[in-house]
């Protein structure tokens, strides 16, 4: 995906799968069956173990010579191009422009397929981790599965969630100023059983877009400045009316309509961009409805509605 897929989130790793002629290469030195064992064969606490062993003699081999090397060259661990309290001046503003959302401190780690098991992801585009964990990629993901604990619970309320976190994507990102494998991001989840006419659909896609609109705003009474704003909401043929009907209650910036064919959302998708100073417009902004509710708890009754926005870039590309 382009620009607005990496800075904001909402669709993180989306790739077609690499076939397993074309990674044939990965498992040249081994067996069939020992390829097989490491693919399905261990159960999942012995190759967890079996890995940590082998990470830990790989750890035990490297001299202090190899931890400054990568260090200095390796863009998955080295630091942030800001400087912390901006980050945390910012993360401060974007969650004040959510008071109606609970917000959470994530964890560092998802459960292994946390974003492949539910989308048209690919797992080779995340950091894969041990203990059957990985590195978040995408925070969405993470909300969807509190919001699917706390609805198989109680399918009855309305949960609405606000995290900013880190993620690490292991795919190529933009050569530009304020892109980077690790970086910032703000995301919204919220998630009910759906209501008749698919009014709740409709009223989380409006409360996320005046969310995200009221955090720009609040960002520019503090040092930011987002001109040219733009907001366009796109729609495949069974959700076109439903589009419309949101675009009808949006005010305050200019709306576009459109035509979506993008496999990741359910039917429907918004985007906000502004133009940074130099005139160039970013996709900052990215969010819609998701089927992943249906797929973790088998309710097909429970909708999510999700949406992220590119903190640090907006920092790197819109702070004054």
């Amino acid at each position: 995906m382009g620009t607005a897929a990496w800075s904001a989130g909402a669709s993180p790793c989306y790739a077609a799968r690499m076939t397993d002629r074309e990674r044939a290469w990965v498992g040249a030195g081994l067996g069939a069956a020992a390829r097989a064992a490491l693919h399905d064969g261990l159960a999942p606490s012995a190759l967890w173990s079996l890995l940590l062993d082998v990470f830990a003699r790989r750890a035990a081999a490297r001299a202090p010579a190899d931890l400054l090397r990568q260090w200095e060259r390796d863009g998955f661990v080295q630091p942030a191009a800001l400087e912390q309290r901006t980050l945390v001046e910012l993360d401060g503003h974007l969650l004040a422009a959510a008071p109606d959302f609970e917000a959470l401190e994530l964890s560092p780690l998802a459960p292994l397929g946390a974003c492949a098991a539910v989308g048209p992801t690919s797992q080779h585009k995340i950091v894969s981790a041990l203990r059957g964990t990985e590195v978040v990629s995408d925070p969405t993901n993470v909300l969807a599965l509190e919001c699917a604990r706390r609805l198989r619970a109680d399918a009855a309320q309305v949960v609405r969630l606000a995290t900013c976190h880190r993620c690490v994507r292991a795919q190529p990102f933009p050569k530009q100023r304020g892109f980077a494998p690790h970086f910032r991001l703000f995301a919204l989840a919220s998630a009910a059983r759906e209501r008749a006419d698919h009014a709740f659909t409709l009223a989380a896609l409006g409360e996320h877009i005046a969310v995200h609109l009221a955090a720009l705003a609040r960002l520019e009474r503090h040092g930011y400045a987002f001109p040219e704003r733009r907001l366009v909401i796109l729609a495949n043929a069974a959700r076109a009316p439903l589009a419309d009907r949101l675009a009808a209650t949006v005010g305050g910036v200019a709306v576009e309509r459109g035509g979506l064919e993008h496999p990741y959302y359910d039917g429907i998708r918004f985007q906000i961009s502004a133009r940074d100073p130099a005139g160039t417009p970013i996709p900052l902004i990215d969010g819609g409805p998701f089927d992943w509710l249906g797929r973790l708890t088998s309710n097909r009754r429970l909708v999510l509605v999700a949406s992220g926005m590119g903190a640090q870039l907006a920092a790197t590309r819109f702070r004054n």
